[in-house]
């Protein structure tokens, strides 16, 4: 008899979500951030439920949603990268993100899929980086993130070919985006020299065929705002 899924995983993969969250991801009224030693260079790209081009990027998180909350995927490919020195380069994420006001006022509720090829430690570090206890760049989360509504192992696909960008999660999560042409052909629409937390330079673009099912959430983001972003990700300094 073949092995279910469930079957496959580690131990600690099976727990419930709720003890899965207070072992790996945890909430943060239990969270503390413990400043770790740990690296990210790559790319993210996300879709949102914003109608027009996400506000939160010119307005570093002030200004609210188009529609006055954010629901959105997003999507993380290491290029290189490393935790307490255990390599993370080309490893995938990918997060389930609802917000329900401004984004810099938090509140934020979140899932995360971690690439099912991590080995413990890789697994438990991006967890510790997502959440923001591993402190550096993504340490704002601490604050911003009230929720965490899952966190597992899954196959994270995704796909980066010239102007368009894919996440597949099993059944969960399809989300397909593509550039906004430019004046120029080859330079596709962006804002650049931002102090947007993740990063400098986004690159404006579009949902394409985008469909979220999971954790409660059915969202379909066609036609609404994308962005990609190089990240250069680091944890705190000496």
């Amino acid at each position: 008899m073949a092995n279910t899924k469930a079957e496959t995983r580690t131990p600690a993969d099976r727990l419930p979500i709720s003890q899965r969250i207070d072992q790996r991801m945890p909430n943060p009224g239990r969270r503390k951030m413990t400043p770790t030693n740990w690296a990210i260079k790559g790319e993210l790209f996300l879709n949102c439920s914003c109608t027009v081009f996400c506000p939160c990027v010119v307005s570093l998180g002030a200004h609210p949603p188009t529609e006055g909350h954010c629901h959105a995927w997003m999507a993380i490919a290491i290029d290189e990268g490393h935790f307490e020195g255990e390599d993370l380069s080309g490893l995938n994420v990918g997060l389930l993100v609802d917000i329900p006001g401004r984004m810099g006022e938090g509140n934020w509720k979140v899932a995360a899929y971690v690439d099912e090829r991590s080995t413990p430690k890789a697994y438990d570090g991006l967890l510790k980086i997502f959440s923001g206890a591993a402190g550096g760049t993504t340490g704002l989360f601490t604050m911003l993130v009230s929720e965490i509504i899952g966190a597992e192992r899954e196959k994270v696909e995704i796909v980066r070919e010239g102007k368009k960008r894919g996440l597949y999660i099993g059944r969960k999560i399809a989300g397909e985006i593509e550039m906004i042409d430019g004046a120029s052909p080859d330079h596709p629409v962006m804002v650049s020299n931002s102090k947007y937390w993740m990063g400098p330079d986004i690159i404006a673009a579009q949902g394409v065929k985008s469909k979220v099912r999971d954790y409660g959430r059915i969202w379909d983001f066609g036609g609404k705002s994308a962005e990609i972003c190089p990240i250069d990700w680091k944890g705190p300094k000496p």
